[in-house]
């Protein structure tokens, strides 16, 4: 089968591989669409990063292997012992493996385990043909929701967790700091808990014209002076919580500037460069940090949920390409800014 094999910094090579076999506990999936993640292109750029170099003590992989960890797919084989699940099940996979015994774990919090593991990051992942992964992974999907939804659900989860955390309720003000795709995840995301005043902060004319498109309101950076709009907007009571998907310095100056009064600033961010963090104006502001690190169960769920509503909508922001121009029309693209997100189609059918 076709795969798209991480070697190293600038290597991506789609090889010839061996399908993965079903284990016990496991099912095997003919892969739908997998999203190439901002992680994939930190790992093709400056890696190996979190791609281990030894074997992982969840998983026992190392480099190389298979990148792609939002992906969906459709069961085409069952493993002995698995129950509940069936060939054609169409799914989303929440791609973690966790110890299941540190403190993180034991207390629920298993995004933030001590050991953690990504099926595409630390096993071969979803950007192939087949995978296969064990049923803990698994999130069906509804009839409603498609497989390039369905690819979605794991980047639209980090968004959802993030979301969450924020404490936000109907009639809150929320900021969004940067229109990537967490960005408009975050967008859709808040929208889905009910919440109406929603900004979201961009300074790329084309990320701008993207969320636009789908109905968001949005504020330019560059030509507008956003804390004394927030300010003026919420009676000088500030935003209920600001969200930074940005990463950036200057956006998180901004937030802080704008979130209330014992408000969260969520950071959902992958911070390149050491940030200063403005202390004093935590202090006075009596505001907090709140980072967020991808997602539980039931945000796969929620985010579902949601997109069976339909909620969720592609249209300009995401691009289908086959596995072939995985390198081209997907990392290079990514980078160079011509494309936002990326779904690679490993098997072809352009569903």
């Amino acid at each position: 089968m076709r795969a798209a094999v991480y070697y190293g910094p600038n290597k991506l090579v789609v090889d010839e591989v061996a399908e993965p076999q079903v284990r016990p506990g496991t099912v095997k999936l003919q892969v739908g669409y997998n999203g190439i993640c901002g992680t994939d292109l930190h790992e093709y750029y400056a890696g190996p990063i979190f791609v281990p170099t030894e074997p992982h003590p969840l998983t026992g992989a190392q480099l190389p292997l298979t990148m792609g960890h939002e992906f969906s797919g459709t069961i085409t084989e069952v493993g002995d012992g698995v129950v509940g699940w069936n060939e054609g099940d169409r799914v989303a996979v929440e791609p973690i493996y966790r110890c299941d015994h540190c403190g993180p774990c034991r207390a629920g919090n298993y995004n933030v385990c001590r050991q953690i593991g990504f099926h595409g990051l630390m096993s071969d992942g979803g950007m192939a043909e087949y995978t296969v992964v064990p049923t803990s992974m698994l999130h069906k999907l509804p009839d409603a929701v498609s497989l390039e939804l369905g690819a979605l659900v794991e980047p639209m989860s980090v968004a959802y967790h993030a979301a969450t955390l924020g404490d936000v309720n109907p009639g809150d003000t929320a900021m969004v700091f940067g229109a990537g795709p967490i960005g408009i995840g975050l967008w859709f995301a808040l929208r889905g808990k009910g919440l109406d005043d929603v900004f979201v902060v961009e300074p790329s004319p084309t990320r701008r014209a993207a969320i636009e498109a789908l109905g968001a309101h949005t504020l330019d950076p560059t030509a507008a002076d956003v804390p004394a709009f927030i300010a003026e907007h919420t009676e000088g009571d500030g935003a209920d919580a600001v969200y930074d998907a940005a990463g950036v310095a200057p956006a998180v100056a901004t937030a802080l500037d704008c979130v209330g009064s014992r408000k969260p600033m969520i950071s959902v961010a992958i911070y390149e460069k050491p940030l200063e963090t403005p202390l004093l104006n935590l202090v006075m502001n009596e505001s907090r940090i709140q980072g967020s690190l991808c997602y539980t169960g039931a945000d796969f769920d929620a985010v579902i949920a949601l997109m069976a509503e339909g909620r969720y909508d592609t249209t300009g922001w995401v691009t289908r390409i086959p596995i072939g121009d995985v390198v081209d029309e997907g990392f290079e693209a990514l980078h160079a800014g011509t494309k936002m997100k990326v779904l690679v189609d490993p098997n072809g059918e352009g569903r």
